[in-house]
């Protein structure tokens, strides 16, 4: 009875994280950081440790950006009306705890880098990610995405993603160039 009890209320508490983390108000300069660094990154572009991951970093800022141009895509294109909470247990621990597993998901095809990556596309991509991101807060807080693994995501919920995700590729960057 005690473990069920012990094990009710720590859920309990990462519910309680969960729910105030992604209701957080949004900052002026969300991912200006992981933006800015992205682009520090760019000089690393050709640097690849395969211990640490089978592409170079150029793959992972590429795919970051597209991600987060994709996701932004989407929640534009969004109707809010038919955005519906659920509950999704993957969401939820991995908003709570902030952490995507190494290995585990696959990429759409949307968002994988081609074959070549050019310096001048990741450039690009990068410069239209920063407008794209400040173009949020003007959307309904019921714009919505559908995520393969955590299902029909918020406004709030999608600017969490999208921060998770790329500090995720960032650890990677960062491992791979042994910082």
């Amino acid at each position: 009875m005690k473990k069920i009890i012990t094990t009710s209320i720590i859920f309990s508490l990462i519910l309680i994280y969960a729910v105030s983390v992604c209701s957080q108000p949004s900052k002026d300069n969300f991912m200006t950081s992981e933006l800015n660094r992205i682009e520090q990154y760019l000089i690393h572009r050709d640097s690849l440790n395969k211990e640490v991951s089978k592409v170079a970093v150029a793959w992972h800022l590429d795919h970051s950006l597209k991600v987060i141009n994709g996701i932004c895509d989407s929640l534009h294109a969004s109707k809010p009306e038919s955005y519906k909470k659920r509950f999704n247990i993957a969401r939820t621990f991995s908003f709570t705890f902030g952490f995507i597993p190494r290995g585990r998901a696959q990429s759409p095809k949307s968002v994988l880098p081609p074959d070549t990556i050019k310096t001048d596309d990741i450039v690009s991509q990068l410069s239209i990610a920063r407008d794209k991101l400040t173009s949020l807060d003007a959307l309904d807080d019921k714009s919505n995405f559908k995520h393969p693994v955590f299902d029909q995501l918020n406004k709030k919920q999608a600017r969490r993603f999208i921060e998770i995700h790329t500090r995720h590729h960032l650890k990677i960057v960062k491992d791979i160039l042994k910082e």
